[in-house]
């Protein structure tokens, strides 16, 4: 499988976490997995994890080309299916693999993300390119991880498209762990623009008015935190407001299960797999209504989909949440149940299928 960020790397998101928990099953039933994906600083070329191996090479950009080098010289004639992930650029396996079957694996196309990430003229190229080298696809077998992704594809004009959804790692549950004395709001993912945490701090500085001990916890890294510290320090939410930079997954889930509720702003997503991680942790989502969010939530179920996708919009849900205390208990209750229903076994299982009946068509 080609992918980007596996999940070793600092960096990686849902698709590194999605990518880990289907190869280790793979792997466990036998399979030989390979993951290709790109370096990272103090990251090993080689190892293996839980069964499947991984090799790493180039930087972020420049591992697509070494992608292309190392199945010519290495892989060539070793597998019988090539996985494609596509994260914002495809690996184009298409214009070189001949001696073995190609599945698509893509969370969420890009559209506006481009505007938020790069700068123009870039933004418009990759926004205006990105329909057109996704076509090149288009006649193969394609997973991905939502209706709201799959419909996207469907208007590309792909027709053989499975859903295989996100799950999370439930036994980390702890039945003892309590909720924070004052309304916690958590934030996770990578400190981007596209990710838009900065939605969320001036929503807290709105909150605050009404509320005055409101907490947002933001866990990650990224580029845009610099901005995000000078905008808690503008809206004097020093108090308020704590950077975790990054943590552990033990420790991830300690504070998804000790926060009120996880908000998650993006511009759009595949899933939203912290979604369904917070949600095993007893913990609702407050989301904006776009692509992949509005899949992994249901509307006073598993948690609240704001009317707009604004500051002032989440700022008034996240007000009437924490005010009603019936409902903070509901939908914290009910994202447990929830999350249960999604499972990584039934996922993996499912791509198998899907994979194995691609190989016997051939």
């Amino acid at each position: 499988m080609y992918m980007w960020r596996d999940i070793k790397n600092p960096t990686a998101g849902g698709a590194g976490r999605t990518t880990h928990e289907l190869c280790k099953r793979w792997a466990q039933k036998g399979h030989k997995v390979t993951v290709f994906t790109s370096a990272f600083p103090r990251g090993k070329e080689k190892e293996v994890i839980d069964g499947y191996e991984i090799v790493r090479k180039g930087s972020l950009l420049t591992h697509y080309f070494y992608a292309y080098v190392y199945y010519k010289r290495y892989f060539k004639g070793q597998y019988d299916v090539v996985i494609d992930q596509i994260n914002t650029i495809p690996y184009f396996s298409p214009l070189y693999v001949r001696d073995a079957n190609i599945v698509v694996f893509i969370h969420q196309l890009c559209r506006e993300i481009w505007f938020y990430e790069s700068r123009f003229p870039i933004s418009l190229f990759g926004y205006l390119m990105e329909p057109l080298y996704l076509r090149l696809y288009k006649k193969y077998p394609t997973i991905t991880v939502s209706e709201s992704t799959r419909k996207d594809l469907s208007d590309l004009g792909f027709s053989n498209v499975i859903i295989s959804y996100n799950s999370a790692v439930a036994s980390l549950y702890k039945p003892t762990e309590k909720k924070e004395k004052y309304p916690t709001i958590l934030f996770v993912g990578r400190l981007k623009k596209a990710k838009r945490p900065d939605h969320l701090i001036k929503a807290v500085h709105l909150i605050k008015k009404d509320i005055p001990n409101i907490k947002l916890w933001i866990v990650g890294e990224g580029d845009f935190k610099g901005a995000l510290v000078k905008l808690t320090k503008k809206y004097h939410l020093e108090d308020n407001v704590v950077f975790w930079g990054l943590v552990s997954t033990e420790r991830k889930s300690e504070l998804m299960q000790k926060a009120h509720c996880i908000c998650v702003t993006s511009v759009r997503e595949g899933w939203g797999l912290i979604v369904t991680e917070a949600n095993a942790m007893g913990t609702p989502a407050i989301v904006y209504n776009v692509p992949g969010l509005r899949d992994s939530v249901k509307e006073g179920i598993n948690g609240l989909i704001t009317p707009k996708n604004t500051p002032q919009s989440l700022a008034i849900t996240l007000t009437n949440f924490f005010r009603d205390e019936n409902l903070m208990n509901k939908l914290s209750l009910n994202a447990r149940r929830d999350a249960l229903n999604y499972s990584w076994d039934k996922s993996a299982n499912v791509c198998l299928r899907f994979i194995g009946e691609v190989c016997e068509k051939q």
